[in-house]
């Protein structure tokens, strides 16, 4: 009996063994095909590593290390101006941060356009082209375009005012576009773009040349701005738009009276004594 028992064990202890053994080798070979097709993805798919940001940025925060981290992306999806390495990013000096220009998300690419140069201030001169200056136009619910004008919007600029006397036949109040396709910068205080709902706001602060900035400052003073926001991929040419009184109400350009015509007299003159005297006579031709 006890010999049996023995036999069994060594059976039971052989089974198990070579159970385990087999588990062992399918494992390997599970492990190994895995890395080999690992391998074989990061072949067809090349990645680099790209600084993303650990979470949610908005405008004015200063950048720092922990805001950040290093994840692998795509090489042929990286985008342009994206910072691949931390040196780049950072700088060594104390003084010379990077702040948030636009709303960055969490595990969005950390892009040049999106942050300032280091030491740089995030304030509106950082957002200026060259050549460009920042101009304040006063705006109401109606010419703000009920609220929903944003930083990096554009619009056109109309005037309506009158005009002293009468120019052109024109009388009245006329209503002109002045300025196309202008970006707006900053809406009251706040120069980054991720406000959220409509904001009545009681001026707008846009990018213009300072040809345009005279033509903006003239027409404020002697008549009343409005806004109409351009859409995201509207590119079109605005020709010349303006409206009269006259022309709003369907009733065409004042004509000027036509001149009298000019009677014509005809005379002979004669001499009486020392006198020379015109004496009209009906005109022939």
């Amino acid at each position: 009996m006890r010999a049996v028992f023995g036999l069994v064990l060594i059976v039971g202890v052989a089974l198990a063994g070579g159970a385990v053994m087999m588990a062992r080798n399918y494992i390997s070979a599970y492990q190994s095909e895995l890395a080999r097709e690992r391998q074989a993805r990061a072949q067809i798919v090349p990645t680099q590593e790209v600084i993303v940001a650990a979470r949610p940025l908005r405008y004015g925060e200063r950048l720092t290390k922990e805001d950040v981290r290093v994840v692998k992306w795509p090489v042929n999806s990286i985008p342009e101006g994206t910072f691949t390495e931390a040196a780049k990013l950072f700088s060594d000096r104390e003084e010379e941060y990077r702040f948030v220009l636009r709303a960055i998300e969490k595990d969005e690419a950390i892009m040049a356009v999106k942050v300032t140069k280091p030491g740089e201030d995030a304030g509106l001169t950082s957002q200026l082209e060259r050549g460009m200056r920042a101009f304040a136009i006063k705006v109401d619910v109606a010419s703000g375009v009920s609220g929903f004008l944003r930083p990096g919007d554009r619009v056109d600029v109309y005037w309506t005012g009158g005009l002293n006397g009468t120019l052109e036949g024109i009388q009245g109040e006329i209503t002109r576009l002045i300025q196309s396709s202008i970006q707006i910068v900053a809406v009251d205080q706040s120069a980054g773009g991720d406000v959220t709902g409509a904001t009545i706001a009681r001026t707008v602060t846009v990018a213009a040349r300072p040809e345009q900035v005279a033509a903006l400052a003239q027409a404020q003073t002697t008549g009343r701005l409005s806004l109409a926001l351009v859409g995201v991929d509207d590119d079109t040419v605005v020709s010349a738009v303006e409206v009269n009184q006259r022309s709003l109400l369907g009733l065409g350009e004042l004509k000027s009276a036509p001149e009298a015509a000019e009677e014509k007299v005809c005379t002979i003159r004669t001499r009486r004594g020392a006198d020379v005297v015109d004496i009209p006579i009906p005109c022939t031709n």
